[in-house]
């Protein structure tokens, strides 16, 4: 019998690797690239323990080299999905009562694995299924997937310690109940690191899961399922439905079990299914937790006083770019003064004209391939707009070509309309559009970065006047629910800065912070009394 109180510190950011070549990671992952790349691997459902291969399949292609197959996925149909909630209910009588310490310390054996043996196997599926490069792979398939990990578990003992005082004659405790049901997972392409989470997350606070990863990220959630059952997490707890998230997201918000989602996407997947939960409300054993990430048209807003400008074009070109721009963070519009935009355009050139774009197995590509040929006629639909308007110009980039690959130029569009289309709209692409306006309108043109866009994702500001600056924050602190002062608005670190935003960017529950944990429990105080009162009266009354 354990009874010890286990302590959980605050841990460390997984660090991250140099790949230099001949480096002991490097020759792993490269020889890890190798095999992947030449192997089809067949992925299953996965439910209750059990793969099942329904024969109704899809193929993983790699968007950099799309003629080249990674693997054929089977997809669940509305059978699978029956089986998958009847799999998890089972597994929620015996998850739902293990020790949390228990849950910790698979979550924890994960965190180990995945920063050892499956780093490579993690970091290579992501580069090849989802076209990241080195790096943009480490630090989210690896090192961000193991903060979750261990930070999530650091996170979970402060809020189990959070107790209530005794009273007088009675000991009171909370205990932290898993939502009655299952919960419904719904991931990203774009960060391996996300489909993990928005799994785990719940897991860890003694819930099941059914999910459903995105088609173009099926290879590394795959080997994600298989690190979870080498770290010993028990069979159902988490079930695997690749197929059409419209049909499982239908017959999961029907059944009675539903007790929450965990969702990034686009905002109106994400509209339509809390639409589905609002009309089954009668049906359900409890109110679902419903909890997203969903879209983003974040900013740069530059202040006259930003006189580093080699510094705004280097935040703008990778705030824009890298990843070729497909994080719900990415810069996608900048508002800077006109007195400033010639030097900082010519730095971007010049960032332009010496990155490389191509395949992920050559590392010196700084620009991969967009996700799929979907994403890429958005994009091209967006970039002929602009072409044939009168009221914006294409300065850096703009080239486009699928031959092979899904490829987008990085592009910079400059607009002299405020509300341009690309301004306003979500487009999820290497691409960033760019308002000069009048030194002299500072606070007009703050409240044009406020008002455009109905997102409150990420946003950036800089400048050197520390006191305007300081304003410019205290305006924009709607637009925005991770604000950076002289930096990117990307790259938020687990522990560092909980991610989420507000507005039509979702319901700003922080993951990587302690929030987003609270969501999945439900509590229960218990009172004690020591000794029984026997005597009904008031003490006045007797």
């Amino acid at each position: 019998m354990n009874n010890a109180i286990i302590n959980f510190p605050e841990p460390q950011n997984e660090p991250v690797k140099a790949y230099l070549a001949g480096s002991p990671e490097r020759e792993a992952l490269d020889a890890e690239l190798n095999r992947q790349f030449n192997t089809e691997v067949e992925i299953p459902v996965i439910i209750g323990g059990k793969e099942i291969y329904t024969g109704d399949t899809g193929k993983v292609v790699c968007p950099h080299d799309h003629k080249h197959v990674l693997a054929t996925y089977h997809k669940a149909g509305e059978k699978e999905v029956e089986m998958a909630i009847e799999a998890a209910m089972e597994a929620h009588k015996i998850w739902s009562k293990t020790p949390w310490t228990t849950r910790a310390a698979i979550a924890l054996k994960m965190a180990e694995l995945l920063a050892t043996k499956y780093r490579p196997v993690l970091n290579a599926a992501t580069m090849l299924g989802q076209s990241k490069n080195i790096y943009q792979a480490e630090i989210d398939s690896a090192c961000e997937t193991i903060d979750f990990f261990r930070f999530n578990v650091h996170f979970a003992s402060k809020i189990y310690g959070m107790q209530p005082k005794n009273g007088v004659g009675n000991i009171n405790h909370t205990e932290f109940r898993p939502l009655e049901g299952f919960v419904l997972a719904v991931t990203p392409f774009n960060f391996t690191s996300i489909a993990s989470n928005l799994c785990m997350t719940p897991v860890l606070m003694g819930n099941v899961c059914l999910w459903k990863p995105s088609t173009t990220a099926t290879l590394s959630n795959y080997y994600l399922m298989k690190l979870y059952k080498e770290a010993g997490l028990p069979d159902g707890v988490i079930n695997f439905l690749p197929g059409s998230g419209a049909m499982i997201g239908k017959v999961a918000t029907s059944s009675k079990y539903f007790s929450g989602i965990h969702f990034t996407g686009s905002t109106t997947t994400f509209n339509s299914l809390w639409r589905q939960a609002g009309e089954n409300l009668g049906k359900y054993i409890g109110y679902p937790r419903i909890v997203g990430e969903t879209g983003g048209k974040d900013f740069i807003f530059v202040h006259p006083s930003a006189d580093d400008v080699k510094a705004v074009a280097t935040a703008a070109f990778c705030g824009a770019f890298e990843f070729q721009g497909q994080k719900c963070s990415a810069a996608s519009r900048m508002y800077v003064p006109k007195s400033l935009w010639p030097e900082v355009l010519e730095w971007i050139k010049k960032f332009a004209s010496e990155v490389k774009m191509g395949g992920v197995m050559d590392p010196h590509n700084f620009i991969n391939a967009v996700i799929d040929e979907a994403s890429w006629d958005n994009i091209n639909s967006y970039l002929d707009y602009a072409e044939k308007s009168s009221d914006a110009e294409i300065v850096v980039g703009g080239k486009r070509d699928k031959t092979v690959g899904y490829f987008v130029e990085p592009t910079v569009i400059v607009t002299t309309n405020p509300h341009f289309k690309t301004m306003e709209e979500e487009i999820f692409a290497p691409v960033l559009t760019v308002y000069p306006y009048d030194d002299d309108k500072v606070d007009e043109t703050v409240e044009l970065c406020d008002t455009t866009s109905p997102y409150g994702l990420t946003g950036a500001v800089f400048g050197k006047d520390r006191l305007a600056v300081e304003k410019i924050s205290d305006d924009l602190r709607y637009a925005a629910g991770n604000f950076y002062i002289n930096d990117k608005p990307t790259g938020a670190v687990v522990g560092n800065q909980p991610f989420g935003g507000a507005r039509a960017s979702g319901t700003d529950d922080k993951a990587g912070g302690e929030f987003n944990l609270i969501r999945w429990v439900i509590p229960r105080v218990v009172k004690e009394t020591l000794v029984s009162p026997t005597d009904y009266r008031y003490s006045y009354m007797k």
